[in-house]
């Protein structure tokens, strides 16, 4: 059988219908926190990537600064920016719990290799993942922007690091 897009059968109740079934298969927060939805291996579960982070934490692997202002900036601007009711009407919780969020936050921006050396460029490097994730998944053709957006503040991390290094003592501008 042949599907051929009609005008007459058309019918809008169908498309309200339709969403609002739709609407319904959407994740709790609880499910987010506990892995129970799709996805790929490793970003599912939030608790689970929640207590590795504090494992980190506890050794000292990671700075806390990367993943607080990255989490951070992509709560506030998935609220402003996020929602389909115009601004500051997007769920920022949601933003937050699902895809690879806290992955990309806690393990891959932290990365020692691909990070910038500095405070100050952490927290730079950091809002501008969080801007560009919010963007990605907003307005881009992609549901999920981490891994781009990390990649693409990784092209800028010598930038960054160029103009964050503090001044040696008792240097003497040129």
């Amino acid at each position: 059988a042949q599907i051929i897009a009609n005008p007459e059968n058309f019918d809008p109740a169908k498309v309200q219908a339709a969403q609002a079934a739709i609407a319904k298969l959407s994740s709790s927060y609880s499910n987010l926190l506990l892995g129970n939805v799709g996805g790929c291996l490793g970003e599912t579960s939030v608790i689970a990537l929640l207590i590795g982070a504090l494992i980190m934490f506890y050794r000292h692997a990671i700075d806390w600064r990367i993943p607080f202002t990255y989490t951070g900036t992509v709560a506030v601007f998935s609220w402003i920016f996020g929602g389909t009711d115009g601004l500051f009407s997007g769920n920022w919780i949601f933003h937050i719990l699902s895809g690879g969020l806290m992955l990309g936050a806690f393990y891959m921006a932290t990365d020692m290799v691909t990070s910038p050396l500095t405070a100050k460029g952490h927290f730079i490097f950091a809002a501008g993942c969080g801007i560009l994730t919010v963007a990605i998944r907003v307005w881009g053709g992609y549901p999920e922007g981490v891994s781009y957006a990390i990649l693409l503040m990784n092209l800028t991390v010598p930038l960054i690091d160029r103009y964050t290094v503090p001044k040696v003592f008792g240097e003497v501008k040129k």
